[in-house]
């Protein structure tokens, strides 16, 4: 371990759980890499994934977005794909954008996609998939707004979704963002999160909440202070 790892390590307690005032504030002080880090939120939920209820899957529309430009593509055609263009999408077609991707171009972050285009799209299920790349109307991206969903995945909103241990992982953000945006980006996810509890899930709901940023050590949260928090 080098020197700066080490010393940013050292500053973390780890006996210790963190408020999340606590927590915003020091992730960006043990951040030691020359670039600007992005900062994750690890949050394990008291859910089961294997059961269909209890399988959370969406987004969030972080207040000050990812740090992050966001490249987006939508399979569209006529006036949808007009407003998508108008709105600021990357790349927007229908059978051409479908066939440039089986070439194997994926130089994009995000996918969206007009209901009347998911028969053509299904062709890139298994280039898409794997790569959480493919159009979901859980997540706003299979929807006839196109321009809307452009709009919001370029300004920072993020996907996410309940892994086989129930952990969400997501960004919130970058060192540069400084604590106070931080922590208002991390409050709108746990915020989501709560909202999308499902009525089958029992006991604690937030088992364990850890920030880091790229480089740094994870800085753990006191779960009872994140839910005193949102209940507040």
């Amino acid at each position: 371990m080098g020197k700066k790892a080490s010393e940013a390590k050292n500053k973390v307690d780890r006996s210790k759980r963190y408020t999340i005032d606590e927590a915003c504030d020091l992730v960006t002080q043990v951040s030691f890499a020359k670039f600007d880090e992005t900062v994750d939120v690890a949050a394990r939920l008291g859910v089961n994934p294997r059961h269909a209820d209890q399988m959370i899957r969406s987004s969030c529309a972080l207040p000050h977005g990812t740090g992050k430009s966001v490249r987006v593509v939508v399979f569209a055609k006529g006036d949808r794909a007009a407003e998508a263009t108008q709105a600021g999408a990357d790349e927007v077609g229908s059978d051409d954008l479908v066939a440039k991707i089986q070439e194997g171009w994926l130089d994009f972050d995000a996918a969206i996609a007009t209901p009347d285009m998911m028969g053509l799209v299904g062709r890139l299920g298994r280039i898409l998939g794997p790569r959480n790349l493919m159009p979901n109307p859980k997540v706003g991206t299979v929807t006839m707004d196109v321009a809307k969903a452009v709009r919001e995945l370029k300004a920072g909103r993020i996907d996410f979704r309940t892994e086989k241990t129930g952990i969400v992982h997501a960004p919130i953000g970058k060192v540069s963002f400084g604590k106070d945006k931080l922590r208002e980006n991390l409050m709108a996810l746990l915020e989501t999160l709560q909202r999308l509890k499902p009525s089958t899930a029992k006991g604690k709901y937030f088992k364990s909440v850890t920030l880091s940023s790229t480089m740094g050590p994870g800085v753990r949260l006191d779960t009872n202070d994140v839910s005193s928090t949102i209940e507040g």
